[in-house]
């Protein structure tokens, strides 16, 4: 999908395309968001995705390289085996968003523990409703719509840019490819569309920095996914997979992602041809934990 730098001016109407269950949860109140110097859009949040395909690929990265790019000491990465944390890499290609035209967008996140507590190792990942100060850290955000893109920086400080992304699903995978200005490709993951199916009923944290405020938001998901796992790379370090899940180019939007050392063998791959999910504003009641 090529980027799109044309604002509407007006919301898009689709209300109609979120009659699921999943959305009567959520009651919904209206603010107005500043965008650009000249313009404000007035949103409902939290806001809705409809139809949302999803593809996930977790792979182990190093701990200490992980450590390093989060904002503060007070926020640790979750702790796996051999000195490695975890990178969760989701592709989305958002068929219906609420009052905004389709785009997709690639969510670069790593698993943490916001505040003091002891830090476990790998039990965070399987009880997470044990570790209420559990989320994750958004650490790069391409995505196809610029409108999104300054939603994302002026209301919770993601680091969204506005790229060339796309997603196709075919062949037992999809595959998600993110463009640098010039058009080379500097990231491809491939994520089997097969796998044991799970249903998925999430709610959880996304935790950002805007100027010197920290800020957490909640995110719910709920569809069933097709889950593969690699439970054999938590002991084996620096495994090779038969093929390339994930390609890693050499521009400066994927600097941040060899920074990582991620690790070729995949650890979990989950793929959702329909789910539905929503995003909220900022908690307002968080207290920050340091």
């Amino acid at each position: 999908m090529k980027p799109t730098f044309e604002i509407p001016t007006l919301p898009l109407q689709n209300r109609d395309q979120f009659s699921d269950p999943f959305f009567q949860r959520f009651k919904q109140r209206q603010a107005e968001i500043t965008l650009t110097p000249e313009r404000k859009r007035t949103y409902d949040f939290p806001t809705f995705y409809g139809d949302v395909t999803s593809a996930m690929g977790i792979f182990l990265c190093d701990y200490e390289a992980a450590q390093a790019i989060l904002p503060h000491s007070g926020m640790k990465p979750v702790r796996m085996t051999q000195g490695r944390s975890l990178v969760v890499l989701s592709c989305y290609h958002y068929k219906n968003v609420l009052g905004i035209p389709a785009y997709n967008e690639i969510a670069m996140t790593l698993p943490i523990l916001a505040g003091p507590g002891r830090d476990w190792p790998v039990l965070p990942m399987l009880a997470q409703g044990l570790f209420p100060q559990m989320g994750y850290y958004v650490f790069g955000m391409p995505v196809t719509s610029k409108e999104n893109q300054l939603r994302g920086n002026n209301i919770w400080g993601l680091p969204k840019v506005t790229q060339a992304i796309d997603l196709t699903v075919g062949d037992g995978e999809c595959v998600t490819v993110a463009q640098e200005e010039d058009a080379t490709p500097y990231f491809t993951l491939r994520v089997p569309t097969t796998g044991s199916a799970t249903s998925f009923d999430t709610t959880g944290w996304i935790y950002s920095k805007l100027g010197d405020r920290y800020l957490r938001a909640q995110t719910t998901f709920k569809g069933t996914y097709n889950v593969t796992k690699n439970l054999s790379a938590l002991w084996k370090k620096g495994g090779k997979p038969d093929r390339p899940f994930l390609e890693i180019g050499t521009g400066p939007s994927a600097a941040i992602l060899r920074s990582l050392k991620i690790e070729e063998q995949p650890f979990q791959f989950r793929f959702c041809a329909s789910a539905n999910s929503s995003f909220d504003l900022p908690d307002a009641n968080w207290q920050v934990p340091w």
